[in-house]
């Protein structure tokens, strides 16, 4: 069988919205602080990653941790455009060939310099198809990917996969210690804002054994090129530290480092957040959204969003093969009564197949099998023979009990058909199930944007990738529609939200995945403790409308338009769920596979 990429879902999207800041000890210029400045410790709510290894990590929660470890390319400002960062420049001609340089200055945590070969070597690593990175497929756009990847001539059968015909990328090239080329297959816009997602990070040399193998162990300590640096180990199931890396180039952290508290139940959570044993709660969970406002008073605070939760269906399973069966479903949930019962209206209904945030979005694109039709949605089901007992599986320390509960009854009550929620106790061990294949029933899981395009839905979700290979995926209504106007000099207008074909929206074009909510806003909690100032690195506490006074850095570079350099960013919790954002406006680029 193909060796897996980044796993997602076949199927019924639940959820989407645009993380644009999100997480730091939140705090206003008016608070008084409890520690010095630059000592305090910050210490903030995460559930156990999947993996630390940034060409691996495929959740939100391994990728807030490594926002902290690693500085990415670019990073994005208020408009969405990338920035450099750790990169002097990158530029193209002809949008296939591009030339990046690095900075000068940029160290890993143990002192070895940051050079070309570093990032060549990572990648190779990263795209090298038996190493079954998760994010492997963001690299198939170089030139030679496919090389490095292999399929089993008997699926699942006994019979090993061949050897791949080359072990490196034949698209990238070193220029000097500072310089490398990145040559594509063919002409992409926005790759530039591609190079924002972590999976396009660099590793030092101390990380290998060998030519292309990692030393064992190496992600139960990272080592990165950020702004904080591990300190210990990954403490499984209980923390994660990371402290100031004091010989950072960029503006230092304000704060000496975060620990990030392992959860299991999202109600421990906000009774530690309550009791004053956390700083941030990055999502407040269903449970407790109704409550928040006034128990946090003022350190309640809400941000826009870009992700997407779905309600997937496993198509490996017969049961879930036939559209007709997966769009009954969905035509049976009646998003708006969730939204307002479960979610307190901090979420929307989604009924279009990207989020509103991207540039060429549109809505109401999904047609018939978004809209809430209980009778005709019950006598589809029962034509298409939809099964009789239907399970939906979740991770039980994402606080999603109660949205779960509430659309099986609706699925019992407007489908007759039995339905029951089954936690899995960590997103890791439902993630692990079904890259095993193992039957779940429906399941949920959720994906945010890696960079801030249309692409990065309608491709991965709709198209290729995880998605198809792991779940038997076929939906070539919308496969087109992640691919229309790569190579156009318009990044913002090369990809919509079309059938196949191109013209306008087809209602229903797509009945595979089928939105169900959208979330407009993330809910954050923060701790009664007091800071002055921003803990982000550097600079002014920003200024946006949301209320969240969590950016950081230096002012922007004017040559390098409204955005200045990676060094300022967040300082360990970048991305909880999205982005966050600094002095100068600069954002993190969400994270795919979300852990809530």
């Amino acid at each position: 069988m193909p060796v897996p990429r980044r796993l997602t879902s076949s199927a019924v999207a639940l959820t989407a919205a645009m993380v644009a800041v999100a997480t730091t000890a939140c705090v206003g210029p008016s608070e008084s602080p409890t520690d010095s400045a630059g000592s305090g410790i910050v210490r903030i709510a995460l559930v156990e990653p999947q993996h630390l290894l940034p060409a691996n990590t495929t959740e939100t929660a391994g990728a807030q941790v490594l926002a902290a470890l690693f500085t990415p390319l670019v990073e994005f400002d208020a408009e969405k455009r990338p920035v450099e960062a750790a990169a002097e420049s990158i530029e193209s001609a002809d949008n296939r060939v591009w030339t990046v340089r690095l900075k000068k200055g940029f160290t890993f945590h143990n002192g070895e310099p940051v050079t070309a070969d570093n990032y060549i070597n990572a990648w190779n690593h990263a795209a090298y198809g038996p190493n079954g990175n998760g994010g492997s497929y963001f690299f198939e756009q170089i030139e030679g990917y496919d090389a490095l990847q292999s399929t089993d001539p008997d699926g699942d059968g006994p019979q090993r996969a061949p050897e791949p015909r080359a072990r490196k990328l034949s698209g990238l090239r070193k220029i000097d210690d500072l310089t490398f080329t990145v040559t594509l297959s063919g002409p992409f816009a926005e790759f530039k804002s591609v190079l924002g997602y972590h999976v396009f990070s660099p590793l030092p040399n101390a990380a290998w054994a060998s030519d292309g193998v990692l030393k064992e162990g190496f992600e139960e300590a990272p080592i990165g090129n950020g702004p904080f640096k591990m300190k210990g180990t990954w403490q499984h199931d209980s923390r994660i530290e990371v402290e100031r890396y004091d010989a950072y180039p960029g503006p230092k952290p304000t704060i000496s480092g975060v620990v990030f508290q392992i959860y299991q139940q999202p109600t421990a959570e906000y009774a530690d957040l309550m009791a004053g044993n956390l700083d941030v709660v990055p999502s407040i969970s269903s449970e407790n959204i109704g409550n928040a406002p006034a128990d946090l008073g003022d350190r309640f605070k809400k941000s826009p969003l870009s992700s997407f939760q779905f309600l997937a269906f496993p198509t490996f399973q017969p049961e879930f093969s036939r559209p007709e069966v997966r769009k009954a479903i969905s035509m049976a949930i009646d998003r708006d009564e969730i939204v307002r019962t479960i979610f307190k209206d901090t979420q929307t209904s989604a009924r279009s197949f990207v989020s509103p945030v991207v540039a060429g979005a549109r809505p109401d694109t999904c047609g018939d099998a978004c809209r809430f039709d209980p009778v005709r949605a019950r006598a589809e089901y029962h034509a298409a023979g939809g099964p009789a007992k239907l399970q939906i599986s979740y991770n039980a320390d994402g606080g999603h009990k109660e949205w779960v509960d509430a659309t099986c009854n609706q699925l019992r009550v407007n489908l007759g058909v039995e339905c029951r929620g089954t936690p899995e106790p960590k997103f890791a061990d439902l993630l692990t199930k079904l890259e095993s294949k193992t039957p779940v029933g429906m399941f949920r899981l959720a994906w945010s944007m890696d960079y801030p395009s249309m692409q990065n839905y309608l491709g991965p979700l709709y198209s290729t990738g995880r998605f198809v290979e792991l779940l038997r995926l076929q939906q070539p209504r919308v496969r087109p529609a992640g691919r229309r106007g790569r190579g156009r000099a318009e990044p913002d207008r090369g990809d919509q939200e079309v059938p196949a074909g191109g013209g306008d929206p087809r209602p229903g074009h797509a009945g595979d995945p089928t939105p169900l909510r959208t979330e407009q806003l993330r809910a954050l909690g923060a701790g009664s403790r007091r800071r002055t100032g921003p803990v982000r690195p550097g600079g002014p506490v920003g200024d946006r409308d949301d209320g969240l006074a969590t950016r950081t850095g230096r002012p922007a570079d004017p040559a390098a338009g409204p955005r200045g350099a990676r060094a300022r960013r967040v300082p360990a919790v970048a991305a909880a769920h999205g982005g966050g954002t600094n002095g100068a406006g600069l954002r993190r680029p969400p994270h795919a596979i979300a852990d809530r």
